[in-house]
């Protein structure tokens, strides 16, 4: 299998050229070591970060963003998403609280990016 990818590891984003045979897995055209990596973990387990508004009771707002503070496996992203639709904070949420320890036994905490006051 042979595929073709920009890597988003940073700016320079490189165009890469994954070529995979069984187990092995040959990159072409990254710059660095961290192109390497982004490829291989895309061919094999492609992850995301996740972010999200959370519904906040009594709150100055009714929204607190989000986002997981490391990538979760993509093929989780919409059992993760229906997951958060249904949660509920309290005011007030200071920004960097986790709102939810190991996301869907990920390893991935969901943290509030923003504060909100209480009413």
């Amino acid at each position: 299998m042979t595929k073709k990818l920009t890597c988003i590891s940073c700016p320079i984003g490189c165009e890469l050229t994954v070529y995979v045979e069984g187990d092995d897995i040959k990159v072409e055209g990254n710059r660095c070591p961290r192109g390497f990596e982004y490829a291989k973990n895309e061919v094999t387990n492609p992850q995301r970060m996740l972010t999200i508004s959370v519904k906040v009771e009594n709150g100055v707002m009714d929204l607190v963003s989000t986002r997981t503070d490391r990538p979760i496996p993509k093929k989780m992203l919409e059992e993760a998403i229906s997951y958060i639709k249904g949660l509920k904070v309290q005011a007030p949420i200071k920004r960097g609280d986790i709102i939810v320890k190991d996301l869907l036994n990920t390893g991935a905490n969901l943290i509030a990016t923003r504060t909100v006051l209480k009413k």
